[in-house]
């Protein structure tokens, strides 16, 4: 649990941050949860045989009453945080799927529309608050801005991921490894070349979208089409134990930080504090 003031406040109300501390965990977590966003949604949608209509309608519903729940938490809660970044995931692919499949707007054109889309949340979110960090989420109107930034990186990552193995004929295992690369040169760029920490991790976020949805398409899809053919539901199942083992984990280490904690004779909790 982490304690900051917010800045420019001077000295307002002390409230929680409710995002997770940026470990490996986090990275872990987040690579599944694109993964089962793209598998999950596949799943519903063509092997359950619901329609990408009638999928997104009800992932949109559930994805509301979760963010409602996650909206109204007092502190960060593993569980409500993580399943919310599952279903904006397989929502944000349900988006962009939509648009494609449904409409007939070419990938090129949702890529680049969900970029600008993107980057027009993160300018506004910086001229209203004037930081990007995610560990200064500390207002409803923060937290709006950062569930809005997540639902376009997973839009934009669906977009960009299947334009590269798809339209592109560049195959998903290639796409994947070249995510991955990409991923590997932002973190050597900020521990190597001091690239700041806030770029260097919106970066990487939304590149592990597209990482994920490559690795997803890759196990789930049939040989013949340059996959694995393990199908989407024993890809989206693999993924859903694992993020619940890791979940289940983190739930029990949030607790047991909290269960430790003694109040400091300034009135804030010992813990761990990450820089805001």
């Amino acid at each position: 649990m982490t304690t900051f003031t917010a800045p420019g406040a001077s000295g307002r109300k002390t409230m929680l941050n409710k995002v997770p501390e940026v470990t490996i965990a986090f990275w872990v977590i987040k690579v599944l949860a694109t993964t089962v966003g793209e598998t999950f949604a596949d799943y519903l949608s063509d092997t359950l045989g619901l329609g990408l209509q009638v999928t997104s309608i009800i992932m949109a519903v559930l994805l509301a009453i979760v963010l409602v729940i996650q909206f109204r938490a007092r502190r960060y809660v593993p569980a409500i945080y993580w399943l919310a970044v599952v279903l904006i995931s397989v929502v944000g692919t349900l988006v962009s799927d939509n648009l494609v499949d449904n409409l007939g707007v070419p990938l090129i054109v949702t890529t680049i529309a969900f970029a600008v889309l993107l980057a027009a949340t993160f300018t506004v979110w910086f001229v209203s608050e004037k930081t990007l960090s995610i560990h200064s989420i500390l207002t409803t109107r923060r937290e709006g801005f950062y569930w809005a930034t997540i639902l376009f990186t997973f839009a934009l990552g669906t977009s960009a991921g299947d334009l590269l193995a798809e339209r592109l004929a560049l195959g998903y295992l290639p796409s994947a490894l070249l995510f991955l690369g990409m991923i590997g040169l932002v973190a050597l760029a900020h521990y190597a070349l001091k690239l700041g920490a806030v770029l260097s991790f919106w970066i990487a976020y939304v590149l592990t979208r597209p990482l994920g949805a490559s690795t997803g398409d890759y196990l789930s899809q049939a040989t013949k089409d340059g996959g694995l053919g393990l199908g989407t539901t024993t890809t989206s199942l693999i993924f859903w134990s694992v993020i619940l083992v890791v979940v289940a984990f983190l739930s029990w280490r949030e607790f047991s930080a909290r269960a430790r904690t003694v109040t400091t004779p300034g009135g804030l909790k010992a813990g761990h504090l990450d820089p805001a």
